[in-house]
C-alpha cells in the first residue's frame, strides 16, 4: 500500500486559469477534508517550455513518492509529463493527446475563458515546444508503463474538443472512467469527484 498523498498540483488546460470550475472544485474540497494536503495551482505561461519549467521548479523538495498530479486538457498532457518526470501518480481530465497538432490552429491572440478581457498571444514556436513534450513522453512512457495505480483517467466520449479513442489511447494502462456522455469541460464533474479523491488517495 503506497503512502497517502500529502502534495498536490492541480494543472489547467488551455485558456484556462486556476478560476477554473474543475480546479475550484478540487481546491475547496482538498481545503475542507484534507487541510494538512499542500495545495499548489498555478497560472501556467503560454509557453509550454516556461510552464513545466515553472511547474518543476515550483515541485523542488516536494516528495514525489506522496505528490500527485491532475490535469485538465491541455494541463492533462502537460500531468502525464511530469508524472513521467517524477515518477509521481497523475489523474487526466480529458487529456489532449496530440496538442502540438491540435494547438496549432489556435496561433494567435487568446483569450482566457474565465477573464475574456485577459488576452495572450501563443505563438507559432510554442507548438515546437509541445512536440518537444511529446517527444518525451513517447521516450519515457515504454521505460515506465502506467498502471491503474499510478494512472487515472477520466474521459468523455461527449468530449466535442477532443476525440475519447485518443484520450483512451493516452491513458493505455492506467484506471479510466468512460463516461458515455458529459462534455470537454466534464460539466457533470460533481458526479465523478469521488472517483477521483478516491484515486488521489489524500492524507
Amino acid at each position: 500500500m503506497h503512502a497517502p498523498t500529502t502534495h498536490l498540483l492541480y494543472l489547467h488546460g488551455f485558456r484556462s486559469s486556476p478560476l477554473s470550475m474543475k480546479a475550484q472544485k478540487v481546491a475547496a474540497r482538498v481545503q475542507r477534508e484534507h487541510p494538512g494536503v499542500t495545495w499548489w495551482c498555478p497560472q501556467l505561461p503560454p509557453s509550454p517550455q516556461a510552464a513545466m519549467a515553472q511547474v518543476m521548479q515550483g515541485l523542488t523538495g516536494w516528495p514525489h513518492d506522496r505528490m500527485a498530479v491532475v490535469g485538465s486538457s491541455l494541463g492533462g498532457f502537460y500531468a502525464r509529463w511530469v508524472a513521467l518526470q517524477t515518477g509521481c501518480r497523475a489523474a487526466l481530465l480529458n487529456p489532449a493527446p496530440f496538442p502540438a497538432r491540435d494547438l496549432a490552429a489556435h496561433i494567435g491572440e487568446q483569450t482566457t475563458w474565465q477573464n475574456p478581457a485577459e488576452r495572450f498571444f501563443f505563438e507559432p514556436h510554442f507548438v515546437d515546444e509541445l512536440r518537444v513534450l511529446e517527444a518525451d513522453i513517447a521516450r519515457l512512457g515504454p521505460g515506465q508503463p502506467a498502471t491503474p495505480d499510478r494512472l487515472f483517467a477520466l474521459l468523455a466520449k461527449g468530449d466535442e474538443v477532443l476525440d475519447w479513442r485518443e484520450m483512451q489511447a493516452f491513458a493505455t494502462g492506467g484506471s479510466i472512467r468512460l463516461l458515455e456522455g458529459s462534455d470537454h469541460a466534464i460539466s457533470d464533474f460533481d458526479d465523478h469527484i469521488d472517483t477521483l479523491f478516491d484515486f488521489l488517495r489524500l492524507a
